[in-house]
């Protein structure tokens, strides 16, 4: 940031350097991606919460210590207060339709707790963003009994 004022005689001018975090950012990714760290740079830009629900809406998590896929998605969800995203206080409202589905028991009729926790986890999305539908996974259920 910089400004400056000349008259006919006497100029003055004043300077001041701002740091951009998320500059750094992307340019430290960018190197250690260089140095074949591929999961480390990537680590490094989910520390955005705006990356960090990007990868996710996409089913690609970020990495949670060391765990990739959905090791790191399960390990996220256990951790929900290390969540980027959590540190301003709430989810995104976007990303907290696709994550507020859960399954209630009292909200299905004649659906007892192992189904609902089985209909839970079946309707979340893969490592690859497929998300089955709630019909699909009580025909699942339905046959595996």
């Amino acid at each position: 940031m910089s400004g400056a004022f000349q008259g006919q005689v006497f100029g003055l001018s004043g300077g001041k350097s701002v740091r951009d975090m998320n500059c750094e950012r992307i340019k430290l990714s960018k190197t250690i991606y260089d140095m074949g760290m591929k999961v480390a740079a990537v680590s490094l830009m989910c520390q955005d919460p705006r990356v960090f629900q990007a990868m996710e809406m996409a089913g690609t998590p970020c990495p949670y210590m060391g765990a990739i896929g959905p090791a790191a998605s399960d390990r996220w969800e256990k951790n929900e207060d290390r969540r980027p995203d959590q540190k301003k206080g709430v989810k995104s409202k976007i990303l907290g339709v696709f994550s507020s589905d859960k399954i209630e028991v009292d909200q299905i009729s004649n659906v007892s707790a192992d189904e609902a926790a089985y209909l839970e986890k079946c309707t979340r999305p893969d490592f690859k963003g497929r998300r089955k539908s709630t019909k699909s996974c009580e025909a699942e259920w339905h046959d595996s009994q």
